[in-house]
């Protein structure tokens, strides 16, 4: 993964390109009708169950809007939420209030349905060795935000982007000129450009799993679209040589069995390109 620093740049990224988006030359809505020395205060309703995220995140919205904005926080990110709580109040300008709004919901609500997913996978591997991960089938600009939210939600975190890790994938092997000249080449070029990156190689049979095994500096094995007998024996032929992951359609029924093959991570898109956004709102109060 990339360091907390690149992180934290990615999230002021995407706070900034978000309200340039929806702000513009202003927020003439509110400018029209609400004094702007107005004072006012909000609540973050939740209307839906599942696992809260973005919260954080929200406070950083609200900052990078307005400082003088203030939030207290009833439910922090990572907690069960139902219909009816609370999550924070925020006060101070209205106006700054409903200029940071729809973007605190949207990645909220975002968030925590990929939480709330992510969670459900953590919760049907308890009891094996094997941890969940997320993908780069990610929404373009928002990456930063939907990994997070698999954090939150108890799962990890794969690689951010094509940068921070070497995936040697069906496609890469074949046009390299099979497994063996990839991972060579590969080791090389790391090497050659003094880079320290990890290298997971993808299998697509066990005679491919045979021959990854022949190389060295190999990080992970990505054991792709086998069933589970076969996974049973790509884990037990892999052994200590390095780390495995089971991937390809894997759903919230299948997932259990995968982690009792044996495999260290399983990884699926699911949790963050195939959510239901949690319901909520912020309302404003009264007086």
């Amino acid at each position: 993964m990339i360091t907390k620093e690149q992180f934290n740049k990615e999230i002021n990224l995407i706070i900034t390109n978000a309200i340039r988006e929806d702000v513009g030359d202003g927020d003439h809505s509110s400018l029209a009708c609400i004094p702007y020395d107005a004072m006012g205060e909000a609540k973050l309703l939740i209307k839906d169950k599942g696992v809260l995220a973005g919260v954080e995140f929200a406070k950083q919205v609200f900052d990078f809007v307005d400082p003088g904005l203030e939030v207290e926080v009833l439910i922090p990110d990572g907690k069960k939420v139902k219909y009816g709580d609370v999550a924070f109040y925020v006060s101070g300008p209205s106006q700054s209030i409903l200029k940071a709004e729809r973007l605190v919901l949207n990645a909220m609500q975002r968030m925590s349905a990929i939480a709330t997913k992510s969670n459900e996978f953590v919760k049907l591997l308890e009891g094996t060795k094997t941890k969940i991960l997320d993908t780069r089938k990610t929404t373009p600009g928002i990456r930063a935000l939907e990994k997070w939210a698999v954090k939150i939600g108890g799962g990890e975190n794969h690689r951010f982007a094509l940068y921070d890790m070497i995936m040697l994938k069906d496609n890469h092997i074949d046009f390299a000129g099979g497994i063996s000249k990839a991972i060579q080449t590969t080791k090389q070029y790391l090497i050659d450009h003094k880079l320290n990156l990890k290298i997971i190689v993808e299998a697509r049979n066990l005679t491919e799993i045979e021959e990854i095994l022949e190389n060295q500096g190999v990080h992970r094995i990505l054991i792709d679209n086998f069933n589970f007998e076969d996974t049973k024996k790509a884990v037990k032929i892999i052994g200590n040589f390095c780390q495995t992951e089971s991937s390809g359609g894997i759903t919230l029924e299948t997932a259990r069995k995968y982690a009792e093959c044996g495999v260290d991570f399983i990884s699926t898109g699911s949790i963050t390109h195939s959510v239901s956004n949690l319901d909520m709102s912020l309302k404003a109060i009264d007086g």
